[in-house]
């Protein structure tokens, strides 16, 4: 027996299977079935099955390429379980398919959408176009997908609120800033950037996280507006948008300010969670509202002050923090100290001394601006002269401070406890890791070259939902991670709600061994998918001349295997 292969014009060709008798001594071929309609890789095997029984050994096809499939399966699939198809559209559209691979890719190999193009137009860099019948791609296309993604973001942002919330919930919120490259975008502006970059454009992105630090909403603002000015478009989205009538906003201070509160939350009856600045708490010591000599033998009191009238109070001292302050401050001020001196030098030096008080004082407000020291100084200027003296009495009421932070609410007590309270602020840190992670090697949010605003607010949502994405992973793959496994049982190492966690033992023990209990390695998150790559569809060429080359998925590693069920996928 055999396979044939006819040609059929046009259309493609006809595979049948044939056999070889004679009849009246002449050779002759007889067709026993008609294979067109077999998959390529039942012809495959077939046809090496056939040909290892001609020549009594094994026989197959010739491997012409690899592509890269484990990681694509893990975080497509991952997707897929989660419902983010369904998310950004019930129906299928292109627009659609192309925003999933946007998504995918960017957890994948964050990078332009140049790149991403290329990697699902070319073969043997990954499977994703094919997982999502994509075809060729074009650059344009995911730029016009890009902007149907922003067109659908108040539905897709409603959906996970309505999956992710709930009346009564605490909803986390923070602002961090991104610059830009170029020049002609109108959301960029110069302002107080939080990643030193002050030589460049930079907008304003705030999130919306549950208490999890699970994403619901993100917006992007201009680079110079001012932090607590956002907090009332917030309060409008979770009410009208959303549908919430009570939840708890938990922010830090420079967002939730008294005037914000009064203007924003109140009238809107949404209770928060905030912390008073360092100028404020040294006002309530002055008034005797607490006494720092008695936080030698507690770290948590709750206290109530007239100017503050309705609300919580509560005062936490945290002796690590506070040892960690005066070291800080003592370095800085020591550091202010010799810049200073140089430039007295400078002034005082007989061979071209500094002159001019204009100049004195711009190298003195530089190095002052630097170290954030200036409040810490007395100083004398002149055209001539210059000298400096530290304000003791005013460092040692500085000091006073050092470790105390207040925790200020209105949620009362049948509601929160006063160390439930001091954990909801403390869980802000999740908003911070959402920003680390977007910020870094995992996302890469930056750099940002859109200039249109809507692309760049575009921009910024698609790696919101890449990591939603990704948080959902981190969970399910915590224990191959060098993260603990469970959140509640790190919080479960500290003596009070003050105090800093410790790593469990668990985690101590994947960090010292890089070996999991269970014997398979310990990797970071990247590591992991990069792992994962290594699972590959392989091209195979028939042994058979004109049949089709059809694709063969490589044998999972007990380690890939885990990493499948740990994100609950079949093994491919």
């Amino acid at each position: 027996m055999f396979i044939s292969v006819v040609p059929n014009r046009k259309s493609n060709p006809t595979i049948l299977l044939r056999e070889t008798y004679r009849e009246d001594g002449k050779v002759l071929n007889r067709t026993l079935a008609n294979l067109t309609q077999w998959s390529p890789e039942k012809l495959a095997t077939l046809a090496a099955a056939l040909d290892s029984a001609r020549n009594d050994g094994p026989a197959g096809g010739e491997v012409i390429g690899t592509i890269g499939h484990g990681h694509v399966h893990a975080v497509l699939g991952t997707a897929r379980r989660l419902g983010m198809d369904n998310m950004l559209l019930a129906r299928r559209c292109r627009k659609r398919d192309l925003a999933m691979a946007m998504i995918v890719g960017r957890v994948l190999n964050p990078g332009s959408k140049l790149a991403l193009a290329r990697e699902l137009g070319e073969v043997g860099v990954t499977t994703l176009g094919e997982a999502l019948d994509l075809g060729p791609v074009k650059v344009e296309e995911l730029y016009q997908a890009m902007d149907w993604l922003l067109a659908h973001q108040e539905a897709i942002e409603s959906k996970l609120a309505k999956r992710h919330l709930q009346d009564g919930a605490l909803l986390l919120y923070d602002l961090t800033t991104v610059y830009l490259e170029g020049k002609t975008c109108e959301l960029g502006a110069y302002g107080h950037g939080k990643e030193g970059r002050n030589d460049k454009l930079q907008i304003v992105v705030g999130l919306l996280c549950n208490r999890e630090g699970i994403p619901v909403s993100v917006q992007v603002f201009e680079g110079n507006a001012s932090e607590c000015l956002t907090l009332g478009g917030q309060v409008a989205k979770v009410k009208e948008r959303f549908g919430l009538q009570q939840v708890i906003f938990v922010a830090d201070r420079g967002i939730l300010r008294s005037a914000r509160l009064k203007a924003d939350l109140t009238p809107n009856r949404l209770d928060w969670i905030t912390a008073l600045r360092r100028p404020a708490i040294g006002e309530l010591i002055k008034k005797g509202a607490f006494q720092p000599s008695l936080f030698e033998e507690v770290d948590l009191a709750e206290i109530t002050d007239p100017a503050y009238p309705g609300e919580r109070l509560m005062v936490c001292r945290n002796p690590i923090l506070a040892e960690d302050r005066a070291r800080r401050r003592g370095e800085l001020l020591d550091r202010t100290d010799r810049d200073l001196k140089a430039i007295e030098d400078a002034v005082d030096r007989p061979k071209k001394p500094l002159r001019g008080a204009g100049e004195i004082g711009k190298k003195v407000g530089a190095v002052l601006a630097h170290y954030q020291t200036g409040r810490f100084y007395d100083l004398r200027i002149t055209d001539l002269c210059f000298s400096f003296h530290r304000k003791t009495g005013f460092i040692q009421e500085d000091g006073v401070l050092d470790g105390f932070y207040v925790i200020r609410t209105s949620v009362g007590p049948e509601t929160l406890s006063s160390e439930e309270a001091v954990k909801a602020y403390k869980e802000l840190s999740h908003v911070e890791t959402a920003f680390r992670l977007l910020k870094t090697v995992d996302l890469e949010i930056r750099p940002v070259y859109h200039v249109l605003t809507d692309r760049v607010r575009g921009h910024a949502f698609l790696c919101m939902l890449a990591y939603y994405l990704e948080w959902h992973m981190r969970r399910d793959l915590a224990p191959l991670l060098f993260a603990e496994e469970d959140p509640e049982a790190r919080q479960k190492t500290r003596d009070t709600v003050v105090s800093p966690t410790r790593a469990t033992p668990v985690a101590l023990a994947k960090r010292s061994k890089k070996v999991t209990s269970d014997g398979f390695t310990v990797q970071d998150f990247r590591g992991i998918l990069k792992t994962l790559s290594n699972q590959t569809q392989q091209i195979v060429q028939p042994g058979i001349p004109k049949l089709p080359t059809f694709r063969r998925t490589t044998p999972a590693t007990p380690y890939q295997k885990r990493v499948y069920d740990l994100l609950q996928l079949t093994t491919p």
